[in-house]
């Protein structure tokens, strides 16, 4: 094949076209725990995550809440993904390999945003939220009814494989999916580019800028103990007894239970059973929906 610019401007139509089917192809998960968050600068910082305002009777002049400062900040991160064409490849004509790859290209990048949520969730026990703490947690601080400091918890520990108890019906879910820039597809295959020049390569890649941070932990329970009922009733009744500052009740409902695959037999017999081990009406059946995610392998 002789390389002319109407040869390298089909060979970037085809690669960027399977490149987009490629990144069409991934099936998101991410969506479902994580809030997109637009950004348009370097960082994002989140200091109102300290402090929900709640309704309160108008007696009197309005009262003005303002919000707890914590200087939580998200900063994007750059991350790319560049594939190599040799030349000699085109000018045999040896370019049917490439497709896949592309396509490949695509659904990699598209499943991006699922390793970055999906890696910092697992890895919530280490990480720190906007107050300072894990984001899985038994010192979360608060203010108490008794207007006194006091720790709460929003995990059990354990050792074993973790799951989580979310609840997602909110604006904000319990994780950040803050997007700068999404992933666009370049090249640089003019014959006079370096790579052309000094290794015969014509290089096409794609790039982004994004990042993940934690939401409100209050709306997420993180376990490595056994999945099993009595675990779970405690994870769902944390939840539900979950308070904020000076004892105000926070209405917080779970709703979704996210495992790895190894735990995918435990959570669908508490979710899906009509019956318990003991042959006793399975009380938690239809109290959440399960997301099994190998992002959490």
């Amino acid at each position: 094949m002789k390389i002319t610019s109407e040869t390298l401007e089909a060979l970037r139509v085809g690669f960027k076209t399977s490149f987009q089917g490629g990144l069409g192809m991934a099936q998101s998960q991410w969506p479902s725990v994580a809030t997109e968050v637009p950004s348009d600068s370097r960082e994002e910082t989140y200091g109102w995550l300290g402090k929900v305002p709640r309704v309160r009777e108008w007696v009197g002049d309005r009262l003005i809440q303002n919000l707890m400062e914590h200087g939580y900040a998200i900063r994007n991160r750059p991350w790319e993904l560049t594939i190599g064409v040799d030349r000699d490849d085109i000018e045999d004509d040896k370019l049917k390999t490439y497709g896949p790859l592309f396509t490949e290209m695509g659904q990699s990048t598209g499943a991006h945003a699922d390793e970055l949520v999906f890696g910092l969730l697992k890895d919530g026990w280490g990480t720190k939220c906007y107050d300072g703490k894990p984001f899985f947690s038994t010192l979360h601080p608060v203010i108490g009814g008794d207007e006194k400091p006091a720790a709460v918890a929003n995990t059990d520990n354990g050792s074993g494989a973790p799951w989580f108890l979310m609840s997602t019906g909110r604006v904000l879910k319990p994780l950040i999916y803050q997007l700068r820039k999404n992933w666009q597809f370049v090249s640089k295959d003019a014959p006079t580019d370096e790579a052309v020049f000094s290794r015969k390569q014509f290089v096409y890649g794609a790039d982004a800028r994004a990042n993940v941070g934690f939401g409100f932990w209050q709306m997420c329970w993180g376990s490595k103990q056994p999945l099993d009922s009595a675990y779970y009733k405690v994870a769902r009744a944390a939840l539900m007894n979950m308070k904020g500052d000076h004892g105000r009740a926070l209405g917080i409902v779970p709703d979704l239970l996210v495992v790895p695959p190894s735990l995918e037999g435990e959570a669908m017999e508490i979710l899906n059973a009509e019956r318990d081990a003991a042959g006793a009406t399975n009380i938690w059946r239809g109290t959440a929906k399960l997301l099994v995610s190998p992002w959490l392998a």
